[in-house]
């Protein structure tokens, strides 16, 4: 039987506050981040690391000085090894912090996998994400030596197991809404993207709108009043909005309830530990939001690790390397950064 190697990409986050820095160094030294040639990228780099490490320092003490997003994925790889079954072995790389790409790579060339699939755990694809990633697995397996076959999945926006368990994680929400509180409002908040990227031909905003569509489908609660909205804006571009927070002011405001889900997210971390749960629920209640109720992310909803599967499997028997949830083209040909655009 075939070994297969199944490649978890995530950002990864720092383990330490020690490592807030470097992770911060690594994040903003990626070309697909700041568009800038060497050295100029790596003064910046350098320079908006120092700058910013003791504000994120001080985020990522509020949840015990490190970022969860590992161990959340190293139980989603063992949640996926249990469903795809013997002689498969998944392994983790992460963009910004360990494990990297290399560390996978080399595994992965002493296990002697015989067949590779690379599941970014981005499920809408962005140039900044998905294609960063790609982009570094390729280098880390060019060094190890790995030449085993490798398939791609580069998006999943509305995969069913993962709409489904987001739908579930809301209908729970929903159920445990309090009475008097009025009907909610559901802002489904995805991480932004500066606009200027977009208009360079990055599919990620279109592809969120795919994820909300789906949700909205699989929800069946028309009367719901549902808003995609951004968070976690870092710099002075013009990013895409609606923004999350402002949003959130706009919901006190007019006095309506909040169900917030997270729909880019599929682990815990900084972003919904922190800046939803703490900050945002904090500015909810100085806004006059009645109520404020955060769903968790996918993690390892079955429905969810079953999708994934699901995903591995079509991978395999694809006749190209790089393919979307389905194995064609999801994004309109105006989207020339998206993953399946000519070279």
């Amino acid at each position: 039987m075939a070994k297969l190697a199944v490649v978890l990409m995530n950002l990864g986050g720092p383990d330490s506050a020690d490592a807030v820095k470097p992770f911060l160094y690594n994040l903003f030294s990626d070309r697909a981040i700041i568009a800038l040639p060497n050295p100029l990228r790596w003064f910046i780099a350098r320079m908006i690391s120092s700058r910013r490490a003791p504000v994120a320092q001080q985020i990522y003490a509020k949840i015990g000085n490190a970022s969860p997003l590992l161990p959340n994925t190293e139980a989603q790889a063992r949640a996926l090894e249990a469903v795809l079954g013997v002689e498969t072995r998944c392994f983790i790389a992460m963009r910004y912090w360990h494990p990297f790409a290399d560390r996978a790579a080399r595994a992965i060339a002493q296990w002697g996998a015989d067949e590779i699939v690379l599941l970014p755990l981005y499920p809408q694809f962005s140039s900044t994400t998905t294609a960063s990633s790609l982009a570094d697995w390729q280098e880390a397996a060019n060094r190890a030596g790995v030449t085993a076959p490798a398939h791609a999945i580069c998006c999943a926006p509305d995969e069913p197991g993962f709409i489904a368990a987001l739908a579930e994680n809301i209908r729970a929400a929903l159920a445990a809404w309090p009475p008097g509180k009025g009907t909610p409002r559901l802002l489904l908040s995805a991480h932004g993207l500066p606009k200027r990227t977009v208009a360079r031909g990055d599919p990620y905003q279109s592809q969120v709108e795919m994820t909300a569509a789906a949700l909205h489908q699989a929800l069946a609660r028309p009367e719901l009043e549902a808003t995609i909205c951004y968070q976690s804006r870092v710099g002075p571009l013009e990013w895409l909005g609606p923004a999350t927070d402002a949003e959130i002011r706009r919901a006190g405001a007019e006095k309506r309830g909040l169900i917030v889900a997270p729909i880019a997210f599929v682990s815990e971390h900084s972003e919904t530990l922190v800046e939803l749960d703490i900050e945002y629920g904090h500015l909810a209640a100085q806004s006059g939001v009645p109520h404020y109720l955060r769903v968790p992310t996918v993690a390892t909803n079955p429905a969810y690790i079953a999708g994934l599967a699901r995903l591995v499997r079509e991978a395999r028997l694809a006749p190209r390397a790089v393919i979307p949830d389905g194995g064609t083209r999801r994004c309109a040909s105006n989207f020339t950064l998206c993953a399946c655009s000519p070279a």
